[in-house]
């Protein structure tokens, strides 16, 4: 089956057992995106580059699979400056800590119907388990190029003082900087690895 030229495969490529089929993350058409609060006022929007993949079996749903990248240098919220520090010691030390990893331990619900993703995510070296909230998967629909895709988004929040990111400053007016709670979209789109 020919593949789609614009995508890669992440080194990590463990073999699918019995029932399992085996979706690549496109990161081309896949992001990791983030809102946080700003001097208590407005949300401030940014995204990650994403890859993994994600091992499907539709039989036994619950035995799927997911495994997740995000390379914390790829962090963008349309501000350059904003970003050099988010990719500094003060927040993400991207020397430090290259990247970001979700590694899935359980799943309860439907392909069809949605369901809850549990798993641990890291991020500055410390890891925490995170429920994520998923919708049903799209159905397969076959690309140009002969490969078929699905889809979904997830949703998560998580208190970012849980992974170290500690760093703020105090308002004249009270409250603080930068918020604490950040509210996580995946919007992941898959390609089916061919056999």
């Amino acid at each position: 089956m020919p593949s789609d030229p614009l995508t890669h495969k992440i080194p990590v490529d463990p073999k699918p057992g019995a029932g399992l089929v085996k979706w690549q993350i496109d990161p081309l058409h896949s992001g990791a995106h983030f809102s946080v609060r700003h001097m208590m006022i407005s949300n401030v929007h940014g995204e990650f580059k994403l890859t993994g993949f994600v091992l499907v079996d539709r039989q036994e749903f619950k035995n799927s699979k997911v495994e997740a990248v995000i390379d914390a240098s790829t962090i963008d919220t349309r501000e350059s400056a904003r970003d050099q520090h988010l990719r500094s010691a003060d927040f993400f030390d991207v020397p430090k800590y290259p990247s970001l990893t979700f590694s899935s331990t359980r799943i309860e619900g439907s392909p069809d119907e949605g369901f809850a993703l549990s798993g641990n995510l890291t991020i500055h070296g410390v890891t925490r388990e995170v429920a994520f909230s998923v919708e049903p998967l799209s159905p397969e629909t076959k690309d140009p190029y002969g490969n078929l895709r699905i889809g979904t988004s997830a949703r998560a929040k998580i208190d970012r003082k849980d992974f170290g990111l500690h760093w703020n400053a105090a308002l004249e007016t009270g409250g603080v900087l930068v918020g604490t709670q950040v509210n996580i979209t995946l919007e992941v789109e898959l390609i089916k690895e061919s056999a």
